[in-house]
């Protein structure tokens, strides 16, 4: 999770990591043999749990779904294992790979529910709903000739309404700002690309910058894109950032890791009751292996993430700046059901070429306990003093030029950089949990649209916000909304909140290549990795 994200919500979100950070096995499975199929194989016929489930069937006072009394033990028994021992029904399945499988089906929009009503914020660039007409800042208020606005309608109702099967069509009805009637579009789905890669800029004139934020089918691809970007340009130093990345498919992880290192250099291994020890070691066909390196991670870093940065700060190859990543060391294999479901078993741990698993402790059947650990990180202070974090696991291990790390917690980062939440409010906090700097900057968008168009780089952008004190105008409007503040919280807080302004706004009218450039200048994260480059 990146500086610009206020501590506030990245404590929220804490208590709702349960089993986001999962390794897919879709690469384990080609490495290690898929077990699946023997498992299920060694099952006996019949068991307590079958025999107990056909005794409910038959002699159950009631009449009951014996269905769904089977996905509750499955469940009950999953949750008995690790935190990231999952299953997900067959109705979620797709969902659950979509992020990571890069494309699905839709109209091709970003969107934000704003007043009870769908508003566009961005529309994706070659997609269908670009070619048929629509426009940012345009509000859908129909769905195939019904009224969908009102306070019913939620992110997930509006997926299933504009998301489809591919070539099948969706009609829009469309309130435009200026266009007294409503105006109606004939969309056609269409695979929608989900990007890994935010970013690829030079942020120097020497240095890269590549910000990934998954691990998916597609990321490898476009992160060789985003290095050829860069090395046309001139680049001598790349900086990747992988802070907010849970993670995800291994192989992923393995392909752009392959990118650093020589020849034979470990890069992983994986090693479970079921498995015997399987080394993964680079081929030495990378292409940027003499390229200096930095990454950055934080506490959101996890799994394929913690993968990438372990065998970079263990091959002495990269110096590691941030916070200590998640800790998430497990390995996951899907078994199929033959309804649709699955089951995702840990199988396995990883290990980095040290040796460590920076898994973090657990215990098994407690996953409460686990999920507030981040929590708990905040309030033992890790987030601001390296001083404060102890990991588990005292053993010394060593890395290729005999530095001292530890596992059993996630990776330390060679730098630590504290979160800097000293302008963080009361006030900024309210504005934040209303969404209402975001909606500000949304309407600020949609009334000056034209205006703001004449900019087309984020510097000049960026600087005519500057001029235009839109501070007293959230104020004002979040006053509207019933949100006022201290004087002293405003003092307090006006840098970050015009910083969160502008930036919104940025992105509004050019998108993420104007954000992320915008949203770096104030890094404290990426400030010290430039400096490091420096020295």
């Amino acid at each position: 999770m990146k500086k610009f994200l206020p501590i506030i919500i990245a404590i929220t979100l804490a208590f709702g990591v349960v089993l986001g950070y999962i390794i897919s096995a879709r690469s384990t499975q080609t490495m290690l043999g898929d077990i699946s199929s023997k498992l299920q194989g060694n099952n006996a016929a019949s068991n307590k749990v079958t025999e107990l489930l056909n005794i409910i069937d038959r002699a159950y006072v009631d009449t009951i779904d014996i269905a769904q009394v089977n996905e509750a033990v499955i469940i009950t028994a999953l949750n008995q294992l690790d935190p990231h021992s999952s299953y997900i029904p067959k109705e979620d399945l797709e969902a659950a790979n979509e992020q990571l499988e890069g494309s699905f089906s839709g109209i091709g929009v970003q969107f934000n529910i704003q007043e009870d009503t769908i508003y566009i914020v961005d529309v994706i660039s070659g997609g269908p709903s670009e070619r048929a007409g629509l426009l940012p800042g345009d509000r859908i208020t129909e769905v195939n000739d019904t009224l969908f606005v009102g306070k019913e309608i939620n992110n997930e109702k509006v997926f299933k309404k504009l998301r489809g099967p591919k070539d099948s069509k969706v009609r829009l009805g469309i309130v435009r700002r200026g266009t007294p009637e409503t105006l109606y579009f004939d969309i056609t789905r269409e695979d929608i690309p989900v990007h890994s890669v935010d970013i690829a800029y030079m942020i120097t004139p020497a240095t890269g910058f590549i910000a990934v934020n998954s691990f998916g089918a597609n990321t490898y691809s476009e992160f060789l894109t985003g290095l050829a970007k860069l090395k046309a340009q001139g680049m001598q130093n790349l900086i990747v950032d992988l802070r907010g990345n849970s993670g995800g498919y291994l192989d992923a992880a393995v392909n752009m890791i392959n990118e650093f290192l020589n020849r034979e250099e470990l890069i992983v291994y994986i090693e479970g009751r079921a498995y015997p020890r399987y080394d993964i070691k680079a081929t030495g066909s990378g292409s940027f292996k003499n390229t200096p390196l930095i990454v950055l991670i934080d506490e959101w870093s996890g799994s394929a993430s913690e993968i990438f940065a372990g065998a970079m700060q263990d091959n002495d190859r990269a110096t590691i700046i941030g916070r200590r990543s998640f800790g998430k060391g497990l390995v996951q294999q899907p078994f199929n059901f033959s309804d649709g479901s699955q089951a995702r078993l840990t199988i396995a741990r990883y290990y980095t070429p040290s040796g460590r698993c920076i898994q973090k402790p657990y215990t098994r059947g407690k996953a409460e306990d686990y999920e507030t650990d981040i929590w708990n990180r905040y309030l033992h202070g890790e987030f601001f003093n390296a001083d404060s974090i102890h990991l588990a696991d005292s053993v010394e291990y060593y890395t290729k030029n005999g530095r001292i790390v530890y596992g059993g917690g996630g990776i330390m980062p060679d730098i630590f950089v504290p979160r800097d939440t000293s302008d963080i409010t009361p006030y900024f906090t309210k504005l934040v949990n209303k969404a209402l700097i975001y909606k500000f900057a949304l309407k600020y968008t949609e009334a000056h649209r034209a205006e703001l168009k004449q900019y087309t780089d984020w510097q000049s952008l960026n600087k005519h916000l500057a001029s235009l004190n839109l501070f007293e105008q959230l104020e004002a409007y979040a006053t509207k909304e019933g949100i006022t503040g201290t004087n002293n919280d405003k003092r307090t807080s006006r840098k970050l909140i015009n910083e969160h302004i502008n930036s919104y706004i940025v992105r509004n009218i050019l998108g993420d290549e104007g954000f992320y450039p915008l949203l770096y200048t104030t890094d404290e994260t990426v400030i010290e990795a430039l400096k490091q480059i420096k020295d």
